[in-house]
């Protein structure tokens, strides 16, 4: 499960790198902004699927 997630997490890297370049070139404005919201909509996806996974695979078992 880790391993997809860090595949995820590279597209996710790789879709802000894009975005991020295409914004330093003016690419987006108020009125055209989809693709900002839906690659951060896909980061944050991706962040909280990361929250399950960590509370499911490595905290078990583990007590004070």
């Amino acid at each position: 499960m880790t391993g997809i997630h860090a595949l995820h997490l590279l597209v996710g890297i790789a879709a802000l790198t894009v975005i991020g370049g295409r914004a330093v070139d003016g690419a987006y404005s108020r009125v055209y902004h989809s693709p900002v919201r839906v690659v951060s909509l896909y980061w944050h996806f991706v962040d909280i699927v990361w929250i399950f996974l960590f509370a499911v695979i490595y905290l078990p078992g583990r007590s004070l």
